[in-house]
């Protein structure tokens, strides 16, 4: 098999699970320990096939409905957030709730529910049903218009313009959201954007790593879920710069047709996506002729959020 082209293969830096991934897991696995199995979670803790599976051989229970809890269990809710819907059925059923939410999606919970209770309407850009999502737009009743391209800012309607506000998916493209951003900054001039952008420093650091790896490489291949939205954006990021790119879930999902005509190739993950995934990549990308594996310099993340009182070490 080593009569392929491939004979590099760089390394994206940072890659990988972020700090919201890290404690959303961390929250399940003490809880696990503590409580014992089954632990029930409300939605994927974060969006990875492996992870999933992992935390389910440990006793974890995935589920969409509350009502599928037991009563008086203890229920995670996972780092996408949820609607306010989702916490008043919890109490109803008097689950023991620990909040794996990452920190900066509470952060534009907060942040709207703050500006709602002022009078503040809404535009929200990110993807129609996904979790983050549902759970931002669930915070208030109504008054929040959601925008996923475009053509959706030029259809926008909202019912006054003098208090308008925009939040955004913590996970999205810095790129494709500075569009949008400008559009509606264009049809709304007094439109209040966020304080702080609320596009996750992990995400943007994940994107900009993959801008900086796309002139070095011929493919780049992007360690994630289909399902996970920040996995997505590498790949369409990575595709948009003019470099070919795929997105597989694990090194079972290599198709060595992929490397026939490519020298060197790049490797990233989602901030979902665990490093053990991409050293499996690593493994089988030299069965197909690597000859040498190498980092790219970039941002060194060393940042780590608490976790929820009742999970932490004594």
């Amino acid at each position: 098999m080593n009569d392929l082209s491939v004979r590099e293969i760089l390394l994206a830096q940072p890659r990988g699970f972020c700090a919201g991934v890290e404690r959303a897991i961390e929250i399940v696995e003490r809880a696990l320990i503590k409580f014992g199995a089954p632990i029930y979670v409300r939605h994927e803790i974060v969006h990875n096939t492996y992870v999933v599976n992992h935390l389910k051989q440990k006793g974890a229970i995935f589920i969409e409905n509350i009502n599928e809890v037991p009563l008086g269990s203890t229920l995670i809710y996972s780092a996408h957030g949820v609607p306010k819907v989702v916490e008043h059925q919890s109490e109803m059923r008097r689950l023991k709730v620990f909040d794996a939410t990452c920190p900066l999606v509470t952060k534009v919970h907060i942040e709207l529910i703050k500006l709602a209770d002022e009078g503040y309407e809404f535009i929200m850009i990110g993807h129609k049903g996904h979790p983050e999502v549902e759970g931002t737009m669930g915070q208030i009743e109504g008054g929040i218009h959601l925008v996923e391209s475009l053509e959706d800012v030029a259809s926008l309607s909202p019912t006054q313009t003098d208090l308008l506000a925009v939040v955004t998916q913590t996970t999205l493209s810095v790129d494709d959201t500075a569009e949008i951003v400008h559009a509606i900054k264009e049809r709304f001039p007094r439109v209040r954007m966020p304080k702080q952008q609320d596009i996750c420093y992990a995400t943007q650091n994940r994107q900009d790593a993959v801008k900086v790896m796309g002139s070095q490489v011929d493919l780049i291949i992007v360690v994630g879920s289909s399902n996970s939205s920040n996995s997505n954006r590498l790949k369409d990021l990575a595709i948009k710069q003019g470099t070919k790119s795929f997105m597989v879930d694990s090194a079972a999902d290599l198709d060595p047709a992929w490397f026939d005509v490519y020298q060197s190739i790049g490797v990233t993950a989602g901030a979902s996506a665990p490093e053990i995934l991409v050293q499996e990549l690593i493994t089988e990308l030299k069965k197909l002729g690597a000859l040498s594996v190498r980092q790219l310099k970039g941002v060194e993340e060393n940042f780590k959020f608490p976790l929820p009182k009742g999970l932490k070490t004594d």
